[in-house]
């Protein structure tokens, strides 16, 4: 069995060769293959210089390397990544080390044990560490998990995670769109309408970052993750 990580990156200069150590060196579970796919969208630091640099000094990691010409949005990152995927199931990596690539094996568990096709990391589930940041945030976080779940009949605590696992055709069967923020309600929406699906849920640990340590996401994705859920419902 082989995982493909995608890893989207914009000006991630500063933390991509951490999050290339931290993912290439953690053992999976059942002696499970790491393919890693990273797609630079375009970034305007040195990103792509660390890249090539730490794929130099590591020639026996499968890892592909993907650029965007033109800055599209973490969406359309995802989307580039997904479709080079070539392993059994497919997880994101943010390049952020806001996440913990130790914890695949959270995720994996339902996956090797026969239960699950998609497994959400849940930053709102269990004992995990978590850096405390960002009332708005949270609060907004889980009125749009709650509003998604609505539409899409789900009950899940946490849509808007980077941790998600899919089995590959499911995830290169989704006709996705949404380029920027909203692929998590777009992809949380059609995934929630394969039949048949069975999705679960693993608590993990969430080590967050501030704006001046270089988050991105604002209140504007927000809004267009609301429209992303209703649209999503009824397109």
């Amino acid at each position: 069995m082989k995982l493909s990580i995608v890893i989207p990156a914009y000006n991630e200069a500063a933390t991509i060769q951490t999050i290339l150590n931290r993912v290439s060196t953690v053992e999976l579970f059942g002696d499970v293959e790491k393919e890693l796919i990273v797609v630079n969208d375009c970034s305007g630091d040195a990103t792509e210089e660390n890249i090539m640099a730490w794929k130099a000094q590591h020639p026996t990691v499968n890892l592909q390397y993907k650029k965007h010409l033109i800055n599209q949005g973490k969406g359309a990152a995802l989307h580039t990544g997904i479709a080079a995927a070539t392993g059994d199931y497919v997880i994101i990596q943010d390049a952020d080390l806001e996440y913990d690539p130790r914890e695949y094996n959270l995720l994996l568990q339902p996956v090797l044990e026969g239960y699950a096709d998609v497994v959400y990391g849940s930053r709102f589930l269990g004992g995990k560490a978590h850096r405390i940041l960002f009332f708005w945030h949270s609060r907004g976080n889980k009125l749009l998990t709650f509003f998604s779940n609505m539409m899409t009949g789900l009950n899940l605590s946490d849509m808007e995670t980077c941790y998600k696992m899919f089995r590959r055709d499911i995830i290169q069967g989704l006709q996705l769109q949404e380029k920027r923020f909203g692929f998590e309600p777009e992809v949380t929406a059609k995934v929630a309408r394969v039949k048949g699906v069975r999705i679960y849920e693993v608590g993990i640990s969430y080590y967050g970052r501030t704006y001046e340590e270089g988050k991105k996401i604002g209140w504007r994705d927000g809004f267009r993750a609301i429209w992303c859920i209703l649209k999503y419902k009824f397109v």
